[in-house]
């Protein structure tokens, strides 16, 4: 399994639905599971609206707050990093309230939302995407395997838990 360092920031008087060793180790299984064994570097922050709404805008030009975003430096398989070097994966930021509310509209707990929405990011760090059809039918089938085996609740196991269909705002 790959070295991860992850650096993890919460915004003054945000709460995560996930304690920080959940975060890490969900992260730290999609990069096993994705096969990655170059160390890599992750900075998670986590946020309010408001600011995730601040870094939508800025990063997309759209002025909402959204539920994760994922900021892609580099890619372990990078030929230009030496033998052993770690690879800056990238930046993902989560919104906790808006999780939560998305979780009541789904039907899901807010761990569970945080889950999926963290594979997610991570995915787009290691280069999925769901901008085309194609691409999204492998990255949501990818996370649905990986959010299975993350799930708290034996009932959620196997069951489809992809929130981004259709959406072009993830």
């Amino acid at each position: 399994m790959a070295e991860l360092e992850l650096d993890l920031v919460f915004e003054d008087g945000v709460a995560c639905a996930l304690s920080e060793d959940e975060l890490e180790q969900t992260i730290a299984l999609v990069l096993a599971e994705e096969g990655v064994e170059r160390p890599c570097c992750v900075s998670l922050s986590i946020v309010g609206d408001e600011r995730m709404r601040e870094l939508n805008y800025e990063w997309r030009g759209i002025d909402r707050a959204t539920d994760v975003l994922s900021l892609e430096c580099e890619r372990p398989d990078d030929p230009d990093l030496g033998p052993g070097e770690p690879c800056e994966l990238g930046d993902i930021v989560l919104a906790p309230a808006y999780i939560a509310r998305q979780a009541q509209e789904f039907g899901t707990t807010a761990a569970d939302e945080t889950r999926l929405l963290l594979v997610h990011g991570v995915l787009h760090l290691l280069g999925y995407d769901h901008l085309q059809d194609d691409e999204a039918e492998v990255m949501e089938a990818r996370e649905d395997e990986l959010v299975a085996m993350l799930a708290t609740d034996a009932d959620l196991r196997g069951v489809r838990v992809t929130r981004h269909e259709g959406d072009e705002d993830a």
